[in-house]
């Protein structure tokens, strides 16, 4: 052995490497420590970073001079209120006094209940066109769902056809679901929604889309309501008639079945005209297809 060596211990040895260990780490820390300065004093870096949206906590508003001026569709006030992104996508929270029962008390009692929307909601709903296009033009998230639905269930519902264009052309989503598992189409229940179908459908909803729950189709919903010109809509874009819901009914079952009650003997007996139209509509279109089909196999030899 050279006499400038020595023998170190197994202890000896397992000190040192902790303690370099120890030093490596406090090197880190202090380099963390001064990048963490640089960047702190640097307000142009940080004013330029921003978090995804998904990670955004959000805002909510319950000043009623601003549901005022959304309710109302006061241009010039939303255009001053919501002049960025952060303010456009606002969640509008309202309190209402509701009857709920109280099962301590053993009777029906108010209380408070707090209830959510956007702003674009609330001006789809009523139509404001130029302040939907405000919203949207701040950043507001078209596809947002607040309180349930997004703005285009409430379009589609309250046949705006004008403010159901506007959101399609700004890239909404013809086919999303609301908490209650309901599209857009879904939700076009009267003769007045039939542009607002019409849009939907050339913008890309799925005609043979199912809800969630029940599994009902749009044909079902327009044979419930007895909306002729939206069943011939629907079968042009390829609507199965066939289609069975989740209790086994079919567009024409559930024509029959949403008559109203029958107050008399005789209105027991015989449909009423409503459900006769409807069901004589979808006898016909499916005997017409049925026969297409088998017409078809027969002369291929399928």
């Amino acid at each position: 052995m050279s006499k400038e060596t020595f023998v170190f211990t197994s202890s000896t040895l397992r000190s040192l490497r902790l303690q370099q260990e120890m030093l490596d780490w406090e090197e880190r820390k202090r380099a963390a420590s001064r990048q963490y300065a640089s960047w702190r004093y640097q307000p142009n870096v940080r004013r330029n970073l921003s978090l995804p949206k998904s990670t955004r906590y959000p805002k909510y508003c319950r000043d009623p001079a601003v549901h005022n001026a959304l309710y109302t569709g006061d241009l010039p006030r939303i255009q001053s209120i919501f002049n960025d992104e952060i303010t456009a996508n606002l969640i509008v929270e309202t309190v209402s006094e509701e009857l709920v029962w109280s099962t301590e008390l053993g009777l029906w009692v108010l209380t408070p209940q707090k209830k959510h929307t956007s702003p674009l909601r609330i001006t789809v709903a009523r139509g404001y066109r130029d302040c939907v296009k405000h919203l949207l033009l701040q950043g507001a998230e078209v596809d947002a769902v607040i309180g349930g639905k997004a703005a285009l269930h409430d379009s589609s519902a309250n046949h705006r056809a004008e403010c159901t264009r506007l959101l399609l052309r700004h890239n909404a989503n013809p086919n999303i679901f609301s908490d209650d598992g309901l599209t857009p189409l879904h939700l076009c229940t009267t003769q007045e929604t039939l542009p607002c179908a019409q849009l939907l459908l050339e913008y890309g909803a799925l005609v043979n889309q199912n809800t969630r729950d029940r599994r009902i189709s749009p044909l079902h919903v327009a044979a419930k309501h007895g909306l002729d010109d939206h069943l011939k809509l629907y079968l042009c874009y390829g609507a199965n008639i066939a289609h069975r819901n989740r209790e086994g009914e079919t567009a024409l079952n559930t024509a029959c079945a949403s008559t109203d009650r029958p107050e008399d003997a005789e209105a027991e007996i015989l449909p009423s005209p409503p459900c006769m139209l409807k069901a004589v509509v979808l006898s016909c279109l499916f005997g017409f297809f049925l026969f297409t089909n088998i017409a078809l196999g027969t002369f291929f030899g399928f």
